[in-house]
C-alpha cells in the first residue's frame, strides 16, 4: 500500500531522529556504523510508532531517491543516517582526504570561542562543514538571522593528523578543526 508521496519530507525527519539521536524508542539498535535492518525500522514505524502503518522499503528507498538532501542511504538491506548522529558511543567511518577547502557557517556570537578553541562537535558526534558558501551560510541560519561564513583549509588540516570523513556530496565531517586552519 504505501504511504502519500506528500509525506516523503515528514518521513525523512522521522527516519533521521530514529537513526541520528534516540534509535532506543524505536527499539533499535544501530551497528558500530550506524546501520540497521531495513526491516527492522519499518517494523518499528509500524508497530512501535505507530505514526506510518502502511510503511514500505519501498518507501524508504523512494523517500531516499527523491530527497533533495542525502541524509541516508540503503545498503544490501540495511539502512542508516550519514551524518548528524548525537547517539551515545563513536560511529565508524573512513578517513578521507578533503577538498582543499571547506565551509562553516555559525553565529557572530561563537566567533570568539572558535577562535580559542578552533570547531567542535558541540552535541554532535562530528563538525559538519559545507563544500560550498551557499550551504554554509544556510546552515548557519539556524544559529543566527546574520551568520559567520568560516573558511576551513580542509586539505591543509588533514595533512597535520586532522580527521575528515566525507558525509554525502555536499557535507563534510571532522573530529574538531584546530583554530590555525580556520579563516574568520
Amino acid at each position: 500500500m504505501g504511504i502519500a508521496e506528500t509525506d516523503y519530507d515528514r518521513l525523512s525527519k522521522a527516519v533521521s531522529h530514529a537513526l541520528r539521536h534516540e534509535p532506543w524508542l524505536y527499539e533499535l539498535e544501530l551497528d558500530e556504523e550506524g546501520w540497521v535492518p531495513v526491516a527492522h525500522l519499518v517494523d518499528a514505524f509500524r508497530d512501535v510508532s505507530r505514526q506510518w502503518p502502511d510503511l514500505t522499503a519501498a518507501d524508504l528507498e523512494e523517500m531516499i531517491r527523491t530527497s533533495s538532501k542525502r541524509r541516508h542511504e540503503i545498503r544490501d538491506g540495511r539502512i542508516r543516517a550519514i551524518y548528524g548522529h548525537s547517539v551515545p558511543g563513536k560511529l565508524t567511518r573512513n578517513v578521507t582526504p578533503p577538498p582543499t577547502v571547506l565551509f562553516h557557517g555559525t553565529s557572530p556570537i561563537s566567533v570568539q570561542n572558535i577562535k580559542l578553541v578552533g570547531l567542535k562537535p558541540m552535541n554532535r558526534q562530528n563538525v559538519h562543514l559545507s563544500t560550498d558558501e551557499a550551504t554554509a551560510i544556510e546552515v548557519g541560519k539556524r544559529k543566527a538571522k546574520e551568520p559567520v561564513l568560516l573558511r576551513v583549509r580542509a586539505l591543509e588540516a588533514f595533512e597535520t593528523g586532522v580527521l575528515f570523513y566525507e558525509g554525502n556530496e555536499k557535507v563534510w565531517l571532522a573530529d574538531t578543526v584546530p583554530s590555525q586552519f580556520i579563516e574568520f
